[in-house]
């Protein structure tokens, strides 16, 4: 859990706006995201406008890294992660130094991040467990950010919630559904719509339920905002009403022996026509990327025009620019 720390101090639904000159009075309180609980929910909105800033007038920020680097340490196969950090590193003017396998595979973690902390300004990590990130954080003195581990997905998390204030404008008092595993990903999001007022339902197997630290933490939030939390075993309860349904893999990078009898368990809670008819009429598809066509969404859902899959692998550019501005911007 974050500690207590000052918040950026912004009243909810009022516009925040961040320019290259106001970047010293907008960092972030916390040194590392290692979760979404390193965000409050004041510099979670900070960001969400810095995004859209950067997004659509990006010409301001082109020099705003100049001469950092940053370490990209993947302990997994990336597309979206690797490329969008290495483009938005660069974009905004530094450089990028990547590292692929374990990363304590040959020496400790601390030896690692004291060996990176002398030669770059920021570490990049997408891991397996969680304690790698916490590790890195602990001994690193340069910021840590969590690229992906399995019990978050903080950067996956910021770029949907960019998505969705750009389709519905406002993101108080909206419904995002979840169908699939209780995995990090949906973490990330129950964790993100509760401190920001938005409803969230989730739907799992028995058995495949969020865990349950993250659940009281996302309760504790909704009390304070209004927010809804649902943990369900029906989809169709998930999903009724909601202005987003979300799915993701049901077999996650080192689950692998569990892919054939998670296809069988999982099939009822697959997103399809069926399924999205639950929701609004203007809902909206989500999904993180990959994806499994035919196994957790069909190809009729994701190639429809309720479909915003690209628009939030795009938005991974802007929220991470955004994200390492207030972080590294000087």
């Amino acid at each position: 859990m974050a500690t207590a720390r000052t918040a950026l101090k912004v009243a909810p639904g009022n516009a925040l706006t961040l320019t290259p000159k106001s970047l010293a009075h907008r960092k972030i309180t916390a040194r590392d995201l290692r979760s979404d609980l390193d965000l409050t929910a004041d510099e979670f909105r900070g960001l969400l406008k810095l995004a859209a800033n950067v997004k659509s007038t990006p010409a301001p920020y082109a020099h705003a890294l100049a001469g950092s680097y940053v370490s990209l340490l993947f302990e997994k196969p990336s597309l979206r992660t690797r490329m969008t950090f290495e483009l938005a590193v660069k974009q905004l003017g530094g450089d990028t130094v990547t590292s692929i396998g374990r990363i304590a595979e040959r020496e400790p973690i601390k030896d690692v991040a004291r060996n990176l902390d002398r030669w770059t300004q920021g570490i990049v990590a997408r891991t397996f467990a969680q304690q790698t990130i916490n590790d890195l954080a602990h001994w690193s003195k340069v910021p840590v950010i969590n690229a992906l581990s399995d019990m978050f997905h903080p950067c996956q998390a910021l770029a949907d919630f960019q998505t969705l204030e750009e389709r519905f404008g406002e993101l108080y008092g909206l419904k995002l559904a979840f169908s699939g595993d209780g995995n990090n990903v949906a973490h990330s999001l129950m964790l993100c719509a509760a401190r920001m007022g938005v409803h969230f339902s989730i739907a799992t197997p028995i058995g495949y339920e969020p865990q349950p630290e993250v659940v009281k933490q996302a309760m504790e939030f909704a009390a304070e905002t209004g927010s809804r939390i649902v943990i369900t075993n029906d989809p169709a309860e998930a999903v009724a009403g909601a202005h987003a349904v979300y799915t993701d893999v049901w077999t996650s990078m080192g689950q692998e022996t569990e892919t054939l009898p998670r296809r069988v368990l999982f099939r009822p809670w697959q997103v399809n026509e069926e399924l999205m008819a639950h929701a609004r009429p203007e809902a909206i598809f989500m999904h993180c990327l990959p994806a499994h066509r035919g196994d957790e969404v069909t190809d009729a859902v994701i190639e429809s025009a309720q479909s915003v899959v690209f628009d939030q692998a795009e938005n991974r550019l802007h929220a991470q620019k955004a994200l390492l501005l207030m972080l590294l911007g000087r």
